[in-house]
């Protein structure tokens, strides 16, 4: 039986963040599965662009087409309201767990500030996992932070230091190329990537690497970072309100002190 290797995803296109983590888990022999706990989209919008997207991407880097999955837009989960919707996600992925065996390891979008959505996934897949007792290693990968970044620019691949030490896997340079031509992959993201794809193109040719930490409960007690997160700089939501939503699912799943 295949080792596994779980991929968590707040949107499509997220997945720029691990395309080397992928890569390997292949190439070891591990079979990928990746799931999207957001539609994408905003809300009665289609989703199937979005997924069309990222699907092609993902066959690319080996992903089996039945190891892609959408619960997100199941679930009816729009783009932005995953903190709303936490705990539905966290039934979704403790039901997925439970009837998946063989689980090495399982990444999900950093604790980091830098979108409410990943943030709201990082809680749940780590809530999930604890209902379940699953033996996955767990580890968190950075996206994009405004950590020490002054308004309006932000970091990307950069792990926060408070989530302790990083693990740093090299890109060897005919990867890079190829995973950037992976990142003009979602016209439907035109906007956003006119943003992102500066700072990585700036990130492959300086550093070229992909970063993986551990995870901890603790951490969902804290403020991502010291000063503005990125997500309260372009308005889209708060910390209060992140940390509300999140605290209310720790203080339901977990005992008093657990956590």
């Amino acid at each position: 039986m295949e080792p596994l290797a779980l991929f968590f995803f707040a949107h499509q296109d997220d997945e720029f963040g691990v395309f080397e983590h992928i890569v390997r888990a292949r190439a070891s022999g591990q079979r990928v599965c990746c799931a999207y706990l957001t539609s994408g989209v905003a809300e009665q919008n289609s989703p199937t662009r979005r997924n069309s997207e990222s699907t092609r991407v993902l066959l690319q880097l080996g992903v089996a087409p039945a190891d892609i999955h959408f619960p997100g837009q199941e679930l009816g989960i729009a783009d932005a309201h995953l903190v709303r919707h936490i705990e539905r996600a966290v039934d979704w992925i403790a039901t997925w767990l439970a009837g998946l065996s063989s689980v090495a390891s399982a990444y999900l979008p950093a604790w980091e500030g830098g979108h409410h959505d990943h943030d709201a996934l990082h809680a749940a897949v780590l809530l999930a996992a604890r209902r379940t007792t699953s033996g996955a290693r767990l580890r968190q990968f950075p996206l994009y932070n405004a950590y020490h970044c002054p308004s309006p620019f932000f970091r990307v691949f950069k792990p926060l230091p408070v989530n302790g030490p990083a693990e740093h896997l090299p890109i060897p340079w005919r990867r890079r190329l190829r995973f950037l031509r992976y990142c003009l992959s979602y016209p439907s993201q035109a906007k956003s990537w006119a943003g992102l794809l500066p700072f990585t193109i700036l990130h492959y040719v300086l550093r070229g690497i992909e970063s993986e930490q551990d995870v901890s409960l603790q951490r969902l007690r804290e403020r991502p970072h010291p000063g503005p997160l990125y997500y309260e700089r372009r308005g889209f939501c708060t910390w209060p309100e992140v940390q509300q939503a999140v605290w209310a699912c720790v203080q339901h799943e977990l005992p008093v002190g657990a956590a």
